[in-house]
């Protein structure tokens, strides 16, 4: 016979499962210094002015 299973408790089990998927997604996003967040803008903007230099005329 199959396992009985309490459908309310597995339920509230998915939404605590995906609230905490969600909490880490959000650590990595906003869990940072705003030392850590403008060295990161940096790069990106100083990869950006690589990646447009290496293009070439048509």
């Amino acid at each position: 016979m199959a396992e009985v299973i309490n459908l309310r408790r597995a339920r509230k089990a998915r939404a605590r499962d995906a609230a905490a998927d969600a909490a880490t997604v959000n650590r990595a996003a906003f869990g940072r210094s705003k030392a850590e967040r403008d060295a990161a803008a940096a790069d990106a903007e100083r990869q950006a002015r690589l990646l447009d230099g290496a293009k070439r005329e048509d």
